[in-house]
């Protein structure tokens, strides 16, 4: 079931989107070369219960996966994209790191991801985690009242193969609201003017996710974390949106510069 929000309530997610920007741009200062990715994870921990937040990630157990998840962050490093089992790795030089994390505060979700590279970025990288983040650009753009959910998976698959990469439609966005997972699914490709119609009040996480040479996953022993079927490089980017009247409203918007850690 599709549950359409008021404006109060849209303002009460952005609370909660408003804090996983800040958290999430903080990290991104935090994982550098030499950093565990434990580190990560524990800091996160910390901030997430100093601000009595809660986070979605802690105890969940779908159908996937291999028992309950039991860290706050998805740290997924090079082919590695979806999902990443925070583990004892030390970051290097020139790893891209994806971080995903959806937290709730008062009983409402906000969820969102980023990918940077820590350290000497290579080019093949950059383009890479840039043409997740125009893509997600496109879809929020797409995310119009009055306009069809396949608009915004139309608008991520073009970007997507404009850059040249091919799309895996078995992942995508979703809806969001009291819990991290909602109706509709989003596919990250599709066709404009289908699908149900965008109605103000629907909110929903946009992720679009791409493998440098590949469409093709493959899952790792842990159950959870999710890679790139050729050992390629992976990148993956995030926002929750509302659609109002307006427009779409981002809610999990990061600051330009992230506060002292």
């Amino acid at each position: 079931m599709i549950e359409l929000k008021s404006a109060a309530e849209i303002e009460r997610m952005a609370v909660t989107g408003r804090f996983v920007g800040e958290l999430l741009a903080e990290l991104k200062t935090v994982a550098a070369v030499g950093v565990n990715l434990m580190d990560v994870e524990r800091h996160a921990r910390r901030r997430i219960k100093e601000r009595g937040a809660e986070s979605c990630y802690w105890d969940y157990a779908p159908s996937f996966g291999r028992g309950p998840f039991r860290n706050v962050l998805c740290l997924s490093v090079n082919d590695a994209v979806l999902h990443g089992l925070p583990h004892d790795y030390v970051l290097a030089d020139g790893d891209l790191l994806s971080i995903d994390m959806a937290v709730g505060i008062d009983g409402w979700v906000a969820d969102s991801a980023l990918s940077f590279v820590v350290g000497t970025p290579a080019p093949a990288d950059l383009k890479l985690i840039e043409a997740t983040e125009v893509a997600l650009d496109a879809a929020i753009a797409a995310a119009q009242p009055g306009g069809k959910l396949g608009d915004i998976s139309a608008a991520i698959g073009e970007v997507a193969h404009s850059y040249g990469y091919r799309v895996n439609s078995e992942f995508g966005g979703h809806g969001i609201g009291r819990t991290m997972h909602e109706d509709p699914h989003v596919s990250n490709t599709g066709r404009a003017g289908r699908g149900m119609k965008l109605t103000p009040g629907l909110t929903l996480a946009l992720e679009p996710w791409l493998c440098a040479t590949t469409d093709k996953i493959t899952y790792d022993a842990d159950g959870w974390t999710i890679r790139s079927a050729d050992g390629s490089r992976t990148a993956h980017s995030e926002h929750t949106v509302a659609i109002t009247p307006d427009g779409p409203q981002v809610l999990t918007l990061r600051p330009a510069t992230a506060p002292a850690a």
